[in-house]
């Protein structure tokens, strides 16, 4: 009888580019992975692709110069990052802005962060081959972006509030348009649980998979839906309130796991609690100026430096600014919670499958610009 010659199988491990063009990362992102067959052994995540210098151009222009780049940096949360910026000079002068002002900023940032969250989930469910979900969120945005272009001129990138208040008030229109929108949202939240989280083949790739502990949380500073989905209700409208949302009445949602299905709900239950909010600031809504008085026209705020941090759609977001008495700032440093959610997936990834990692990466809602500013 002939004898077999067997040998042992060899495993041997490769590397897989995942980007930097791939159309799941939304932005020229890299992501080396090392693979052992169909599983991930380490993940890199490579950025750095579409550096644009922000906070270097800061330095070269006077703080009204600048106002159009902070909605430049995540251009998904662009009215929330301009009201940070103007908060954070605010801050820095000791400037005291109308109440009147202080609402109009909060509804419309709000307004912002259901437009992202929107766009999140539309474009994740698309990620995972779903394609109606994504002309539903498409077609409420739309109506979002409606209105706050009907008083900014703007559908993405904001330049709408200023320096002690906002550019223009906001009309009877508006506030019926915004409520209008509110009820219309409201109705499908059936239509988006019936497409979406009760399908049994979305319900098998996001349950258990991707988990964000809160460890791996707290070690590499996620923030944001990404935190509150591994059971950490923080939220920095609730933990150093500006504005007026210590006086506004809302929850903070968190997940319990921290896997993609907790990250899902977390987002799906913020619209609400936006809707929330914005109801309760035009129901408050003050009458009155909308800008301070006796602002400068040239901006120089007294020498020192002050950071501000708020919320985005993706986190802690905060402006660090270094003041030297000029009305050009000798530093700003902004810091954005797409780097730090980014991180995670060093520990996250490891473990899990290849086809898992889109579900992963689309979960965690980074802005690929927002890291390279």
């Amino acid at each position: 009888m002939a004898m077999i010659n067997s040998e042992p199988e060899v495993t041997r491990e490769y590397f897989l580019n995942l980007g930097p063009q791939h159309p799941s990362t939304h932005g020229v992102l890299r992501v080396l992975l090392k693979l052992d067959g169909e599983y991930i052994v380490e993940a890199d995540p490579i950025i750095g692709y579409g550096h644009r210098g922000h906070e270097k151009m800061a330095e070269n222009r006077t703080y009204k110069q600048f106002m159009p780049n902070p909605s430049r940096v995540d251009y998904l949360s662009g009215f929330i990052y301009n009201h940070g910026y103007v908060l954070a000079v605010e801050k820095l002068m000791g400037l005291e802005v109308p109440e009147r002002a202080k609402y109009i900023r909060v509804i419309c940032s709000e307004l912002n962060r259901i437009s992202s969250h929107l766009l999140w989930f539309g474009t994740f469910l698309m990620d995972l081959g779903a394609f109606t979900p994504f002309l539903y969120c498409f077609d409420d945005r739309e109506v979002i972006l409606d209105l706050l272009d009907s008083i900014t001129g703007s559908r993405l990138t904001y330049c709408y509030c200023r320096i002690g208040g906002v550019a223009k008030d906001i009309d009877d229109q508006f506030i019926e348009g915004t409520l209008s929108f509110i009820k219309r949202l409201r109705s499908r939240w059936t239509d988006y649980h019936n497409l979406v989280t009760k399908n049994v083949i979305f319900i098998h790739r996001v349950k258990n998979i991707g988990l964000i502990t809160k460890d791996i949380a707290l070690k590499y500073g996620v923030t944001g839906p990404n935190l509150r989905g591994c059971g950490v209700p923080y939220d920095i409208r609730k933990a150093e309130p500006y504005e007026i949302y210590d006086e506004l009445d809302f929850e903070i949602p968190v997940g319990e796991k921290g896997d993609i299905w907790d990250r899902y709900m977390v987002r799906l239950n913020e619209m609400e609690q936006s809707c929330r909010i914005i109801e309760q600031a035009i129901k408050k809504l003050p009458r009155g100026p909308i800008k301070a008085s006796g602002v400068p026209v040239k901006i120089a705020p007294p020498k020192g430096e002050v950071y501000f941090p708020f919320e985005s759609a993706r986190g802690e977001a905060a402006f660090y600014i270094v003041s030297d008495g000029t009305e050009y700032p000798y530093r700003i440093r902004i810091r954005v919670p797409s780097f730090s959610n980014l991180q995670a997936l060093i520990e996250v990834l490891p473990g899990t499958l290849v086809a898992d990692t889109i579900a992963i990466l689309g979960s965690i809602d980074i802005v690929v610009p927002e890291i390279d500013r």
